[in-house]
């Protein structure tokens, strides 16, 4: 069985994800095989709020060259987790915006 520390990998820290900081969404790298349910209850019990919707991507690599040798970053899993109104806000992401 996962833990929650296996299903949220780290925050995703962008311009983008900032914005949403304001209407409670907040962005994280999640594993690739962890379901929406699974994101829901790893980020309710591992930062103690209440979670309203999750929508979850799957991003792609892009194609990296250094010189003459060509490679792909590895692909990810990202999820958008919406909290509900009268949640409290995530402290990790209180002093970024």
């Amino acid at each position: 069985m996962k833990t929650a520390q296996d299903i949220i990998l780290k925050p995703v820290i962008t311009e983008k994800s900032m914005d949403g900081l304001q209407a409670g969404k907040y962005t994280f790298k999640v594993a690739k095989d962890a379901t929406k349910p699974e994101i829901k209850k790893a980020v309710e019990t591992l930062f103690g709020v209440e979670v309203d919707k999750v929508t979850t991507m799957n991003v792609s690599g892009k194609a990296k060259r250094l010189g003459r040798y060509e490679g792909r970053t590895a692909s990810w899993k990202k999820a958008i987790v919406t909290l509900t109104e009268d949640s409290k806000a995530i402290e990790f992401f209180e002093g970024m915006y």
